[in-house]
């Protein structure tokens, strides 16, 4: 079956303004904000969000990436797991904004808070993501949802982020 666009280049450049105008609205501004986008797909999410805020707020906000693989609990038993490197970035008194394109299980989300913990301890770790789709297997939410889209178990949603990014679902 061929994908369906559900967001296209215009609408989530709109999405990511909104995105960014609840964050710096929410943090009193940009000035404590350290952004981390999970690998692979959030990292220009993320850098998107961050030419945003720093269009709005008149300066640049911190971006970094984060690889989640380590904290995984879906990792096959006796799976050799990669040391988290902390590569000089302190999040002490920070508010970390972990950057995602889809929420779906919750599983990298719980991942990505135990990965950040490694760079410190941050006043308040907030959640934005482009997607979620629901079918949670974790209590977590989104502080920031750029759109909610009810799907079936056995769709995937998949979001380009090569050029322009586009949002499409596609029944396996």
């Amino acid at each position: 079956m061929p994908n369906v666009e559900i967001m296209s280049p215009r609408r989530i450049r709109r999405t990511l303004r909104r995105l960014a105008y609840e964050i710096v609205e929410r943090n009193r501004g940009a000035g404590t904000l350290e952004l981390f986008g999970i690998r692979e797909s959030g990292v220009p999410l993320a850098e998107a969000l961050a030419e945003e805020i720093a269009e709005i707020e008149g300066h640049d906000v911190p971006v970094h990436d984060l690889d989640t693989t380590p904290y995984r609990d879906d990792q096959p038993d006796g799976a050799e797991r990669p040391a988290a490197s902390k590569e000089g970035t302190d999040v002490d008194g920070r508010d970390v904004i972990l950057v995602d394109d889809v929420l779906f299980t919750g599983r990298t989300a719980r991942a990505a808070l135990d990965a950040v913990i490694q760079y410190g301890r941050p006043s308040s770790i907030q959640l934005v993501v482009l997607v979620d789709r629901g079918h949670r297997e974790y209590p977590i939410q989104p502080d920031y949802t750029g759109r909610l889209i009810q799907t079936k178990h056995d769709e995937q949603v998949q979001v380009a982020t090569d050029g322009d990014f586009r949002v499409s679902i596609q029944d396996q």
